[in-house]
């Protein structure tokens, strides 16, 4: 194991308290740093443009915990249902998550562009909309994510005993009964595992929005990835971006906390 602790001294833990230490520092991340104490949490308090980020998180989370995760579900589940062609839909469904995320912002780009795309016909400016811009930056990560939440809930699902859907539509149980008081139960760990996760990629999001939007238009698609690269690379405000990045690893830290209290009162969920 102590290759394994290297590395992860040297590249997760070493970085992780050097980031602790620069968000109490102003240092523009070339040259010396001077220690400012609160100084740049007192600030994050009260700026409007971290705030604004913040809510967007909450928003991205939101969706995500809902939108991708009921069609994964509901994917997954009809999967089950049917003997032909499984393999071939799990493979259509899967492929957008393997394409580089790049790639498919670019795509969607064009797509959705108002000079050539969808927008010209529908005569909407889709990413530079304020009202429009997130959801669609939102739409467009969904297209790629929600095949991945597919092939983990079917593999869930295939491990669920075929004797309790036997048991089930003996008791004149339907398809939606089944998957209600059968699917579900069974595949519970699973599903509170991705939501686990699921929250921590949403505060932790960065290609999509960044190269659809970069973060615009005026700020409405911003989220903490965006705000603190832009602090720390075109403001030069390292000091500032590590107490982003410090409120985001203490968000994640309640999470996961969180989830191991719900685990360890839950037989279910280990």
């Amino acid at each position: 194991m102590l290759p394994l602790i290297v590395i992860n001294v040297l590249v997760v833990l070493g970085p992780s308290v050097f980031a602790l230490y620069s968000s109490f520092t102003e240092w523009s991340g070339t040259g010396a740093a001077r220690w400012v104490g609160l100084a740049n949490y007192a600030e994050l308090a009260g700026d409007p443009e971290f705030h604004a980020a913040l809510w967007h998180n909450i928003l991205w989370t939101a969706f995500f915990l809902v939108v991708p995760m009921a069609m994964g579900l509901f994917g997954a589940f009809a999967l089950t249902r049917i003997r032909r062609f499984r393999l071939l839909f799990r493979v259509v469904y899967f492929v957008p998550y393997i394409v580089a995320s790049v790639v498919t912002a670019a795509i969607w780009q064009n797509l959705l562009s108002p000079d050539v795309g969808l927008g010209k016909v529908a005569g909407l400016n889709f990413f530079g909309s304020t009202t429009l811009a997130l959801p669609t930056v939102a739409f467009v990560n969904n297209w790629a994510w929600w095949g991945f939440l597919v092939v983990v809930f079917l593999a869930a699902m295939q491990g669920v005993d075929p004797h309790l859907y036997e048991a089930a539509a003996l008791d004149g149980a339907g398809p939606f009964r089944q998957f209600w008081s059968v699917t579900l139960p069974s595949i519970r760990p699973t599903f509170m595992f991705l939501g686990l996760m699921t929250i921590i990629w949403s505060f932790l999001s960065f290609d999509y929005v960044y190269v659809l939007t970069q973060g615009g238009p005026a700020g409405t698609t911003d989220v903490l990835s965006t705000l603190l690269y832009r602090e720390a690379f075109a403001s030069l405000r390292a000091g500032y971006a590590s107490a982003i990045g410090v409120v985001m690893a203490l968000i994640s830290g309640v999470v996961v906390g969180v989830y191991l209290v719900m685990r360890s009162r839950k037989a279910w969920a280990i």
